[in-house]
C-alpha cells in the first residue's frame, strides 16, 4: 500500500498536470483571440482605405463642380456684358421716340388701340352670333352632315321636330318615352358584350 507520502506525490503531480493543462487551454484560447483581433483590425484598416479612397474620389468631384460652376459663372459674367454692350449699340442705333409737346402722339396711339380693340371685340362676337344661326338652321345640318353618318343627323332632326311638337302641345301626362336610339348603358361595356 501507498504511504501517505506517495498519496501527495501523486496528488502533486496529478494537480501540476492538471494546472500545465488549463493553462496550455488558455495559451491556445488567447492565440485564437490575439489572430481573430489582428484579422479584425486588418479588415478595418481595409475598409478605412476604402472609405479614405472615396471620400478622396468624392472631393475630387466636388472640385470638379466647383470648377465648372465658376466656368459658368464667368461664362453669364461675359454674356450679361455682352446683353449690355447689345442693348447699348440697340439705343444707339433706334431714334429717340421724340415726344411732342402737347402729348397728342400718346393720345393717338391711345386711340387707335382703343378702336382696333371694339373692332376685334366685335369681329368675335359677330363671328360667334354667325356660327349660332348656321348651326340652328336645318338644312345646315342636312348638308354639313357627312355621308357616313345619316343615321345620327336624321336622329337630330327627329328629337328637334319632337321637342318642338311637345312644346307646342303643352304639358303632358308622364309616361313611357322614347328618346332617339338606344345608347348603352355605361357599365364598361361595348355593344352589350363584355370586353
Amino acid at each position: 500500500m501507498l504511504t501517505a507520502v506517495w498519496a501527495a506525490v501523486v496528488a502533486a503531480a496529478a494537480a501540476f498536470v492538471i494546472g500545465v493543462g488549463v493553462a496550455i487551454y488558455v495559451m491556445l484560447k488567447a492565440a485564437r483571440l490575439m489572430t481573430e483581433s489582428s484579422a479584425t483590425l486588418a479588415s478595418l484598416r481595409e475598409r478605412e482605405n476604402v472609405l479614405i479612397d472615396r471620400a478622396s474620389t468624392a472631393i475630387d468631384q466636388v472640385g470638379e463642380q466647383i470648377a465648372m460652376t465658376e466656368t459658368i459663372t464667368a461664362s453669364m459674367d461675359d454674356m450679361t456684358a455682352s446683353m449690355a454692350e447689345l442693348r447699348g449699340r440697340i439705343t444707339a442705333f433706334t431714334p429717340a421716340a421724340a415726344a411732342s409737346a402737347d402729348g397728342s402722339r400718346g393720345a393717338l396711339t391711345w386711340g387707335a388701340a382703343l378702336v382696333y380693340g371694339i373692332a376685334r371685340a366685335l369681329g368675335l362676337r359677330w363671328a360667334a352670333q354667325y356660327r349660332f344661326i348656321r348651326r340652328r338652321q336645318p338644312g345646315a345640318q342636312e348638308a354639313t352632315a357627312s355621308p357616313s353618318r345619316p343615321v345620327r343627323a336624321a336622329g337630330r332632326q327627329a328629337a328637334g321636330q319632337r321637342i318642338a311638337g311637345q312644346r307646342a302641345a303643352g304639358p303632358q301626362v308622364a309616361g313611357p318615352q322614347v328618346a332617339g336610339p338606344h345608347r348603352p348603358a355605361l357599365n364598361g361595356r361595348r355593344g352589350g358584350v363584355s370586353p
